[in-house]
């Protein structure tokens, strides 16, 4: 894929993304724009060292390069919330990944502890498409019709919807770990619901042996989800209309296209591709389990992969020349909203700290976080 196409693609996904938050946007000081490179790099490395052990920087494997080479550990957002929860010396957490993340980190850690992003504009529009009235008018309009499914939430979703399973009974999951909670969902219910990424949920409950006919979707923008009450009382899972910018650009014709370019090609999705990717590709699963597969597999091996450029450029170099790892979209599918995060933010909020300013700290309302931190308490307790 050449330079000049993946910045044409990022670059119009992140206008469409500014379009919808220009209230959110928080232009950076003047003095912190149009620096040179090796300048940032020098001030990033020092307030680092200033700070010492006082500072965690946490670094999502789809961040860009010139962000995540400052990270002290990288990783998916649970992984990292988690490790965040055992330094308990770092004062201050900076999640270089997107706002849901950052609250699940904040969630998980002591409370003397802050957590910080870099840029509050750094929004996930998948999470963005569950708000909690919507599902909250969901949950009685399910009650009225008799329906009482367990609800289980992506941790890709808002502290709040977190705390609206917690507080029914309910409890998150994660691409890794989604067929053990549904199994918990449904060993306490006859039905699931299941937000916000409706492939996810498909993916997981098809693999289980769930029929696509045993499944329902909930569209927030319907009236009565747009879904008879019938299939409702049919469905064992309930799947809200919502999906992953990033993954939903997969498609069958990208991996046609690369199987006939390259006959031993193996191919490997995220589970928030669609269904019929999921179903044309060789190998699905997290972002963890993609790393893992590609690194472990024989010398020589061929993988294109369906998930976030940067992750899957930092992989190909990884493994080249022992593998060879493509990318299933030619023009780079890249999470527009995590390369906001750009090293004028990190150093700006890094020189904050030094000066003794803490700024863009991410806090759930003390009201939400014992339902929310319960919801994910209960994932965390399965075997």
């Amino acid at each position: 894929m050449g330079y000049a196409l993946f910045m044409s693609s990022y670059v119009r996904a992140l206008n469409d993304y500014q379009d919808e938050h220009l209230d959110e946007r928080q232009p950076l000081p003047d003095g912190y724009v149009g620096l040179h490179a090796s300048e940032m790099d020098r001030r990033i490395l020092a307030a680092r060292d200033a700070l010492g052990d006082r500072l965690l920087i946490l670094g999502h494997h789809y961040q860009r390069d010139e962000v995540i080479r400052f990270a002290d550990a990288t990783g998916d957002s649970l992984k990292l919330s988690r490790f965040a929860a055992t330094r308990s010396n770092a004062e201050f957490i900076v999640f270089c990944g997107v706002h849901f993340m950052a609250e699940s980190a904040d969630l998980l850690c002591a409370p003397a502890q802050q957590v910080i992003l870099p840029d509050l504009a750094a929004g996930c529009s998948m999470a963005d498409m569950a708000a909690l009235d919507q599902v909250e008018r969901c949950w009685d309009e399910l009650g009225a019709a008799g329906i009482r499914p367990v609800p289980i939430t992506y941790i890709n979703s808002a502290a709040d919807i977190k705390a609206f399973c917690g507080e029914r009974g309910g409890i998150t999951c994660t691409s890794a770990n989604a067929s053990k909670v549904f199994e918990w969902g449904w060993q306490r219910g006859e039905a699931i619901l299941s937000l916000p990424d409706e492939h996810l949920g498909r993916n997981t409950a098809y693999c289980m042996g769930v029929p696509l006919d045993r499944m329902a979707v909930w569209d927030p923008d319907q009236m009565n989800g747009g879904v008879s009450p019938d299939d409702l009382r049919r469905a064992r899972i309930i799947l809200w209309k919502g999906h992953c910018s990033v993954h939903t650009r997969f498609s069958v014709a990208q991996i046609a296209t690369v199987r006939a370019e390259h006959p031993s090609v193996k191919v490997i999705v995220h589970p928030e591709c669609t269904w019929e990717v999921v179903q044309a590709s060789d190998e699905t699963g997290s972002t963890e389990f993609i790393i893992d597969r590609v690194s472990s597999s024989p010398p020589g091996s061929v993988w294109a992969v369906g998930t976030e450029i940067h992750l899957v450029s930092r992989l190909a170099r990884a493994q080249h020349p022992l593998r060879t790892v493509l990318t299933l979209d030619r023009f780079g599918c890249l999470c527009s909203t995590m390369f906001r995060v750009s090293p004028n933010h990190l150093l700006w909020v890094l020189e904050g700290l030094v000066a003794g300013q803490v700024r863009n700290r991410i806090q759930v309302p003390e009201a939400r976080k014992p339902a929310a931190r319960l919801a994910l308490e209960r994932m965390l307790a399965l075997p």
